[in-house]
């Protein structure tokens, strides 16, 4: 019932909420984002949704979109800018997916959405992340988030969707509250981003 119904209506109206609490902050990030990437404060992605259904992720934009000579993007770490960087390790960069929430593409609680370029490289076992919807944070993200493995990550998801229930969001949301606060866990040892997925 609750993963039917009462996680649905939880999730709609703590992001009504949330969305409202926060639209300060919401402004002043949008306002130093649109400064320091050239008036492009968001960005827009497409990602995987529930049973793999394709949608579109909003978020912070952290990083710019500056070339070396030959016009390629240069790499993660030199495109961070210092506010991107701030937002991100405050995970500032998330608050835009209540939108998502809000129309009904995620959950505040799943497995993180990824890229839909790795829908292909799943096993059968991995490709389960999907039979819920994905989250703005999860049981992956309180567990390490992008300091663990790929293998790790997919385990502790799956894991997340055997044992869904009130009490083990209630959980996951309280420990990302601590996770935020200590700022632990946002990348992997000396990368800006987290590396690319391969599969196995």
């Amino acid at each position: 019932m609750y993963k039917l119904f009462f996680k649905r209506l939880l999730d709609f109206t703590a992001s009504m909420i949330g969305f409202v609490m926060l639209s300060p902050l919401f402004l002043l990030v949008t306002i130093g984002l649109f400064f320091a990437n050239q008036g492009k404060p968001f960005f827009f992605q497409l990602r995987p949704g529930l049973h793999g259904k394709i949608f579109k992720i909003v978020k912070f934009k952290t990083m710019n979109d500056k070339k070396d000579a030959n016009g390629k993007m240069l790499p993660d770490a030199e495109r961070l800018t210092k506010i991107g960087s701030f937002v991100r390790k405050t995970s500032l960069d998330e608050i835009p997916q209540l939108i998502n929430v809000i129309k009904g593409d995620m959950s505040l609680i799943g497995p993180r959405p990824l890229l839909p370029q790795y829908l292909h490289l799943y096993s059968d076992f991995q490709n389960r992340r999907h039979e819920v919807k994905p989250g703005i944070t999860g049981w992956a993200q309180v567990n390490g988030r992008n300091a663990i493995s790929w293998d790790r990550k997919f385990e502790l998801d799956v894991w997340y969707v055997d044992h869904i229930s009130f009490v083990l969001d209630f959980k996951i949301l309280f420990k990302t509250i601590l996770k935020v606060v200590k700022r632990e866990g946002i990348n992997a040892a000396d990368a800006a981003t987290i590396e690319p997925f391969n599969g196995n």
